[in-house]
């Protein structure tokens, strides 16, 4: 009994992820559509990136995430793509980022970590994919990656200092910053030259193995995200996962020191 009970929530649950899938892939293949009546000849290329390009889109978390390139992007240019960014708005996703094909090569020192992860999880909705060809410059990735973790640190502790201590305030932010630091985590495999593995979970294994310190508060925020646990204590949890991701900070911001350093005496 108990068996067929588990078997019949797993096929529940797979023909609601299901579903999901075909809404979305309609949403995309509308917004093509609109952007293409809107932008004609001016509209070069539409990407899908982030976690619904990673197959780690999660319904009540995520985003769809869009990158349309355009010949020219001036504000008369950027009038006519209004009315289907406030239209795509309004289904729950972000405004799409725009860019010229020249000014994202341009951008490749600046957004690093940005392009690194676009070029290596996108799909391509319209368009020939520039991405596989794009270079990222690994010594300023490594920059970004320093700076990215101390400031996520920061706008965590913020976080906590405006709350109330309501859980389902706590939920939130705990939650949304998940996917900064589960994105740093992997980027930060990268920089010490690992590859990362697939997972989130598991980058963040990988990282702990190699920096030394306790992934029990990354993975039970994790299962928090998933909805797998929602008994944790609040004020535990996040001391212990403050903890974490503070150490993880220094101790990239020091080995990252301990690199220059190397480079500099060759």
């Amino acid at each position: 009994m108990a068996d067929s009970a588990v078997a019949r929530r797993v096929a529940a649950a797979r023909a609601e992820a299901g579903k999901g899938n075909m809404h979305r892939e309609k949403d995309l293949a509308e917004l093509v559509e609109r952007l293409q009546r809107a932008a004609a000849q001016n509209l070069r290329a539409v990407v899908l990136y982030g976690s619904a390009a990673a197959d780690e889109f999660r319904e009540e978390h995520s985003d769809l995430n869009v990158l349309c390139v355009l010949e020219s992007t001036g504000a008369a240019e950027l009038k006519q793509l209004q009315p289907v960014s406030r239209w795509w708005w309004r289904k729950g996703h972000p405004a799409p980022l725009v860019f010229r094909l020249e000014e994202l090569r341009r951008s490749a020192d600046v957004f690093a970590i940005e392009l690194l992860d676009m070029k290596q999880h996108h799909r391509m909705l319209l368009g020939e994919d520039f991405l596989a060809g794009l270079e990222v410059p690994m010594a300023l990735h490594r920059l970004q990656v320093e700076r990215e973790l101390r400031v996520n640190v920061i706008r965590l502790r913020q976080a906590y200092l405006r709350s109330q201590g309501r859980r389902a305030e706590m939920d939130e932010w705990i939650i949304a910053s998940t996917s900064s630091f589960a994105a740093l985590f992997r980027h930060s495999l990268i920089a010490l030259g690992e590859e990362p593995p697939a997972s989130r979970r598991a980058c963040a294994d990988r990282l702990a193995a190699l920096l030394g310190f306790d992934v029990t508060a990354i993975r039970a925020v994790l299962e928090l995200r998933e909805g797998k646990s929602r008994d944790a204590n609040y004020d535990q949890l996040f001391a212990a996962y403050l903890d974490v991701v503070t150490k993880v900070a220094e101790e990239m911001d020091r080995r990252f020191a301990s690199l220059t350093g190397e480079n500099r005496q060759q």
